[in-house]
């Protein structure tokens, strides 16, 4: 046997490329709740509005930790009894003595305090920066250097926030942010949402085929969250096409409107999930995360509320995209969906060879849920 190792080695760093590309690099909310001028009471509201508001990690005063993880699960920052402690860094001694459970801060004022951030993010998951003068310039040399490290920049705020995490297309990792009102926490959640959406590209193919198979096992997705008309789910029998299938948001004089669902296919599908890989749609369980993608291709992560799987009659639909044929099946239902060439949605029942529809499209295959570069085939 000869074992072809160029090839091989194509293959793994196409693979490794692939999951370099495809994790989503989410940047993380961090609210400063240390607001020396307020009482508990007060500095309370502000607690729970960013627990309410999905911060990753809330900054506390030194033996308000417990204190803060009785109004909810947080990961907290601040002194030594919170879960990571924040150590101020002026020198290399500094450094020498961080660990995974301490967090360094950098008050960036020289290119002397940037190589002190470099060598600090070879140590720890995390550094928060914060500039005087020069706030751009440092960002972007230490985004371009530091991989593996997150990056969290200080932002006095809303306007700093969106500067820092669109710095050189790509952003900080995160924002620490000490909120002067209320409406602060809400609006950085909402640009930091805004930031995390995602772009799944979608393209039109041909119905070819249309055909009733009888009676199989399908999945309703039901989600934790209100999905929206022209968004839904992609869904497919082959790893390489995925067709977009459209929640059940539409409005019918016969049945009420299930817009946290999608009615996703078969037991055997593919369905892409977090990280863009796939399971099948029988292996999703309450708790996942899934793509719920529109019908521009914006794409957001929601979370499974629950996974209903049932006997119904089934529907294969059949479509043509640059020479490759890709095959799905449905419910054969009336409140059943794809989303047309236009991006409105069109019942199953309604369909007819000739129409366009819409599909993600991809080459190469999966080998269990993660994207490869081999060749499989599909029928």
């Amino acid at each position: 046997m000869v074992i072809n190792y160029t090839q091989q080695f194509f293959q793994l760093y196409d693979f490794i490329k692939y999951l370099g590309d495809m994790v989503m690099n989410a940047k993380e909310l961090w609210i400063n709740a240390t607001h020396k001028d307020l009482d508990w009471d007060q500095r309370k509201k502000y607690i729970t509005k960013s627990l309410e508001s999905g911060a990753s990690i809330i900054m506390v005063k030194e033996g308000e930790s417990s204190k803060i993880k009785e109004l909810g699960s947080i990961t907290t920052l601040g002194g030594t009894d919170a879960d990571f402690e924040l150590v101020n860094i002026v020198s290399d001694d500094d450094i020498k003595n961080l660990d995974e459970h301490k967090i360094p801060y950098f008050a960036i004022n020289s290119k002397d305090d940037e190589r002190r951030v470099v060598e600090a993010s070879k140590k720890v998951q995390s550094v928060v920066v914060e500039g005087s003068d020069w706030k751009i310039i440092p960002l972007e040399n230490l985004i371009a250097e530091i991989k593996e490290c997150k990056i969290i920049a200080v932002s006095k705020d809303i306007v700093e926030a969106k500067l820092n995490i669109g710095i050189l297309e790509k952003g900080v990792d995160g924002i620490l942010l000490k909120p002067d009102m209320l409406s602060d926490i809400t609006n950085a959640a909402d640009l930091l949402k805004d930031a995390n959406k995602m772009k799944i590209e979608l393209t039109r193919a041909e119905i070819i085929a249309i055909k009733e198979v009888g009676m199989g096992d399908r999945a309703c997705v039901d989600t934790c969250s209100m999905l929206t008309l022209g968004e839904g789910m992609l869904v497919g029998s082959q790893s390489g096409g995925y067709f977009l299938v459209h929640s059940e948001t539409v409005e019918s004089p016969y049945v009420e409107t299930r817009p946290f669902r999608v009615n996703a296919g078969a037991v055997h599908s593919y369905i892409l999930v977090k990280d863009k890989k796939t399971k099948y749609l029988s292996e999703i369980r309450a708790g996942d995360e899934v793509l719920a993608v529109k019908n521009d291709g914006t794409a957001r992560l929601v979370i499974v509320g629950r996974s209903k799987i049932e006997s119904r009659p089934l529907l294969l639909v059949e479509a043509e995209y640059n020479a490759s044929v890709y095959k799905i099946l449905l419910q054969n239902a009336e409140t059943i969906r794809l989303v047309d060439g236009s991006g409105k949605p069109i019942s199953v029942t309604n369909l007819k060879t000739g129409d366009m529809i819409l599909i993600h499209a991809e080459e190469g295959g999966r080998h269990f849920g993660t994207k490869v570069s081999e060749t499989i085939i599909e029928k």
